[in-house]
């Protein structure tokens, strides 16, 4: 979409002051910890918040409901005073950002604040809706969002949007994926409410949505069409005597004949109706994705799976394309490794998580990075997750320092303390040196540590209680950058930002450190999209 594809950096006059996007307004506030935090303006605060969020999840200082709600408010806001900007950060949100539920709910969101207020500026609410939508379960994920918080009436422009996503969206083989039992919306239920057509560019369309309908609502009598070799292959497979399964699993050309009809390892074991032992995972292995295989590793080594088997799993996990097509958070990779408790997973996952750190700079000079480890980043990032906004700031942190021509490491909360590390070592290594450090000073440690650095770089949720004038770098010069990474998305900022050399950037992903080479090269940083 054009109206989508914008610069991601802007020039500027000769001799004025770099600038970035995410502003403080000079307003102060108490923050979450007691102390004096500033104000960001409602673009900054919306962004820091979407990067960071992962829908109805508690975190340290904000409820689900109460983190929600302010999501939402800003979200209905902006798509009021500044559509094209909102659009533009929803639709990189589901991209770039990798944050699928928060860009499903901004885009229901937007539409309903559009379509109250009478808006019709900026970019349609139906493109906007369409472009939220990339995977085929989300179309219905949607409608469930929707109809549970504004009824089954729904507007014309969420049923054309979401009409749109499921013409390119819906095959077979999604169809097989995502079409489970356990969705409050199944893919015919959809079709009923948006009442799509198919696409005329692909013919075959029509009969997957006639399947689609009969699979839920007349499933005893549904024959998949016959074009479709994915569903032909798996009917095959599920009309087999459940005594007669095993054998073509284990059998030659059992992989082979598991792929070809779409069978996911989640719905092996049903179909089987017994255990996922070594020769099942054996069997599946090949046909699964990359981050399938990454949360499934300790599966593998429970059930027994041999050696060369777990090596080809290996080298897909490893593969740099493969990491980078998967589109995983680079704390994905720390959870595997904590949780497989074979070392042949080791490497593997070492070097994905290389991979996945591929924005990291290689800043020159001596930069100062400090990690917050407090309390209050120690609640994990989800309800399923086993880490935390903490062991996220490890990750960026310890990777920032490993690649940096000189840097101090240095880990914080109610105190703080070097972290040692040597050039060339693992992230994971370093990884294990990280401690808990109770509240938050960030003011003190910058004052203790800063040692005429030519940068310094806070990996932080930005809730401290001891600042002055809602500044925690005041320490540092105003000649020196300070980047603010923030982690969690509250209101406040610990700091000025979004000029001279005070700056802050967000999310879970590498992503956000293009802004300091481009910063430090005298540009001025824009949103990403």
């Amino acid at each position: 979409m054009a109206r989508f594809n914008v610069r991601t950096h802007r020039s500027r006059p000769t001799g004025s002051p770099p600038t970035s996007p995410v502003a403080t307004t000079g307003a102060l506030a108490p923050n979450h910890q007691g102390g004096t935090g500033r104000v960001r303006d409602a673009r900054s605060e919306l962004f820091l918040l979407a990067v960071a969020n992962f829908v109805a999840q508690d975190t340290y200082y904000e409820g689900g409901d109460r983190r929600d709600d302010r999501f939402a408010a800003l979200v209905r806001r902006l798509a009021v005073e500044d559509p094209a900007w909102t659009a533009g950060l929803l639709h990189w949100l589901r991209r770039d950002g990798r944050m699928r539920t928060a860009s499903l709910v901004g885009g229901a969101e937007y539409v309903r604040a559009r379509l109250t207020a009478g808006s019709v500026e900026g970019p349609t609410n139906r493109q906007v809706i369409d472009s939220v939508l990339l995977r085929a379960d989300e179309p219905g994920e949607l409608l469930g969002y929707w109809t549970s918080r504004y009824g089954r009436a729904l507007p014309q422009p969420v049923k054309r949007g979401v009409a749109d996503a499921v013409r390119r969206l819906y095959t077979g083989r999604a169809l097989l994926k995502y079409d489970t039992a356990s969705k409050g919306y199944r893919f015919g239920d959809v079709l009923n409410l948006v009442h799509a057509a198919p696409d005329p560019a692909k013919p075959w369309q029509g009969e997957l949505f006639r399947y689609a309908l009969d699979r839920r609502h007349r499933p005893e009598t549904a024959v998949p069409p016959a074009a479709d070799r994915t569903l032909s292959a798996h009917r095959e497979l599920m009309e087999l005597p459940v005594a007669e399964r095993r054998a073509v699993v284990v059998g030659a050309g059992g992989a082979e004949r598991l792929a070809e009809a779409g069978m996911t390892w989640e719905a092996l074991a049903g179909w089987l109706q017994g255990p996922m032992d070594a020769a099942a995972w054996e069997a599946v292995i090949p046909s699964m994705g990359t981050m399938a295989l990454v949360r499934n590793l300790r599966n593998f080594d429970e059930a027994g799976v041999r050696d060369e088997v777990a090596a080809t799993a290996a080298a897909r996990i490893s593969d740099p394309e493969a990491v980078a097509a998967s589109g995983q958070f680079p704390f994905r990779y720390l959870a595997a490794y904590r949780h497989a408790p074979s070392l042949r997973w080791a490497h593997p996952l070492e070097r994905a998580l290389g991979h996945s750190l591929g924005q990291v700079p290689a800043l020159p000079g001596r930069t100062l990075v400090l990690v917050d480890r407090s309390g209050s980043m120690g609640a994990p990032l989800s309800e399923r997750s086993r880490l935390n906004r903490a062991d996220a700031a490890a990750v960026f942190g310890a990777a920032l320092a490993l690649r940096s021509a000189d840097a101090d490491l240095v880990q914080f909360g109610t105190s703080s303390a070097p972290v040692a590390f040597r050039r060339g070592e693992s992230v994971l290594r370093v990884l294990d040196r990280f401690g808990n450090l109770g509240g938050t000073n960030t003011a003190e440690a910058v004052r203790q540590h800063y040692r005429d650095h030519d940068r310094v770089l806070i990996v932080t949720d930005e809730q401290t209680a001891h600042t002055r004038r809602g500044d925690a770098t005041r320490t540092v010069p105003d000649t020196v950058p300070v980047y603010t990474w923030n982690l969690a998305g509250y209101r406040l900022a610990h700091a000025p930002s979004g000029e001279g050399n005070r700056h802050t950037f967000g999310g879970l992903s590498d992503a956000a450190f293009r802004m300091v080479p481009l910063l430090e090269a005298g540009g001025s940083a824009d949103w990403p999209w």
